[in-house]
């Protein structure tokens, strides 16, 4: 099989194909089934675990990452060296306690840390998929999800647990295996992706496609990458991660290393230095494909429609128990997304409970250091991990 012409130092690339992970591999007897109408296989799916599974195998979390996550949620980054993504709430006495808990946390389909994507070799050709890959929904990386936790033994979860993308995969969950989800914590999501955000990543996509070194997505087979293309897409999706607030807190109009300006388009601004920066480190850690293709999933994402327009209608007669939380800055997911979620769960007579934490960082306040939604999290954890006998 040939191996796909691979840039210097392009780390991504080198994840898609040898991941720094624990690997479940299924084969053509085992295909995932995919929403585009295909079977999937051979494909593979990366994860990570942390803590023990106990005895009744009933203490484990499915952490579900976003977009531009990975299956590293509590362990360091294998190309960056950074902590884990959400440490913060993940780890020994956090409210996810990995002392308690079995967390598992797996790369989704589509992506390029691992599981199967257009960076993943095509066993038809021994090339990378490229745009051969089929188009990826959320409900086919929850399959896969799904397929992963049959392999390791496990019926069902105490809890599920995602922000963002991640928040659209514990819904999805939520109304694809109600009765394999116990308690289900999406945070500052929505259960369809807004006509804005649709168009966010379209043009972020057009950056991509627009830069002469995509090849038509063949880049890997040239040994290039769509590296400038794939930088804007992160920084104009940086800009909406936040808030203005935070953004006036942090940079204000205070110049870069200089005390005038240069009259020139060098980055003359802190802000725009920082942009800059998000989009060159953004570069050596992720996929420009696998970041058309999971902005597509997010956009095709509408839980309502795939449930005869009634979003109540997709969680009718659950008992997962429910905690939905959102952030008053998050203008990528506002608040009124989550209060749309918390009615139909209403409606549904689901058990939920809704908290909305005060921050002016923006939809990235998930990401970041919140102690109300630190503390919220432990809380409902707690109760819930009460109700399960834990």
């Amino acid at each position: 099989m040939a191996t796909p012409l691979l840039k210097p130092g392009t780390e991504a690339a080198s994840q898609a194909v040898e991941p720094t992970s624990p690997v479940a591999q299924f084969g053509p007897d085992a295909p995932l089934m995919m929403d585009a109408g295909v079977e999937l296989a051979p494909w593979q799916i990366a994860y990570q675990t942390a803590g023990t599974l106990n005895a009744e195998r009933s203490n484990a979390v499915l952490v579900c990452h976003a977009l531009t996550g990975d299956q590293h949620v509590a362990n360091t980054h294998p190309v960056t060296g950074k902590p884990g993504w959400w440490e913060r709430l993940v780890g020994p006495g956090k409210p996810v306690d990995t002392d308690r808990y079995f967390v598992i946390c797996a790369n989704v389909v589509g992506s390029c840390m691992g599981t199967t994507g257009p960076a993943s070799l095509d066993p038809a050709t021994g090339r990378a998929y490229g745009l051969d890959f089929p188009l990826v929904t959320i409900r086919d990386m929850v399959r896969g999800q799904a397929m992963l936790l049959d392999r390791l033994g496990i019926k069902d979860l105490f809890l599920c647990i995602g922000g963002s993308m991640g928040g659209m995969q514990v819904l999805q969950w939520a109304a694809s295996y109600p009765e394999r989800v116990f308690a289900a914590m999406p945070i500052a999501t929505g259960a369809r992706h807004s006509a804005q955000n649709i168009a966010f990543h379209e043009v972020g996509r057009q950056a991509i496609l627009a830069d002469p070194n995509w090849h038509g997505g063949r880049y890997l087979d040239v040994g290039t990458r769509p590296a400038k293309g794939l930088g804007v897409a992160r920084m104009g999706a940086h800009i909406t991660y936040l808030s203005e607030p935070a953004l006036h807190r942090k940079f204000g109009r205070r110049l870069q290393d200089r005390d005038a300006p240069t009259f020139s388009f060098d980055a003359d601004f802190q802000i725009e230095s920082y942009l800059r920066h998000q989009g060159i480190t953004f570069v050596e850690r992720f996929d420009a494909n696998a970041y058309l293709y999971l902005t597509r999933a997010m956009d095709y994402f509408d839980l309502a429609a795939d449930h005869g327009g009634v979003l109540a209608n997709a969680f009718r007669g659950t008992k997962t128990r429910f905690c939905i939380m959102s952030f008053t800055s998050d203008w990528l997911f506002p608040t009124a997304d989550s209060r749309a979620i918390v009615h139909a769960l209403n409606a549904a007579a689901a058990p939920v409970a809704f908290v909305e934490v005060e921050s002016d960082k923006g939809h990235d306040a998930f990401l970041l250091d919140e102690p109300a939604m630190t503390s919220a999290a432990r809380g409902f954890i707690a109760a819930a991990a009460r109700e399960r006998g834990l």
